[in-house]
């Protein structure tokens, strides 16, 4: 375990509001880079994937950066656009 992961744990353990703010961020943050990544393995551009979705290249780079309060609709339709289906499991 490396120093930065030290300390997260230890923050989490002594701050209950950084725990929760943490993890909810976490799950957000790697929400997003799934959906850029699946994004890259299909070979296209936000702004190619924006026209697909008939949205704006910001709307793309917002929901990869800050993938937040993002609808399931949504996330089907970026599924659909990028050739994927949706899986959603509750673990």
């Amino acid at each position: 375990m490396d120093d930065l992961d030290k300390y997260i744990q230890k923050r989490k353990r002594t701050s209950k509001g950084f725990a929760l703010n943490y993890d909810s961020g976490y799950e957000e943050f790697k929400i997003g880079v799934m959906l850029r990544q699946a994004r890259e393995d299909t070979g296209l551009t936000q702004e190619q994937l924006a026209r697909k979705l008939k949205t704006k290249k910001t709307a793309i780079s917002r929901i990869e950066n800050h993938a937040e309060d993002l609808k399931l609709s949504t996330l089907g339709k970026v599924a659909v656009a990028l050739g994927r289906r949706l899986r959603i499991e509750i673990a």
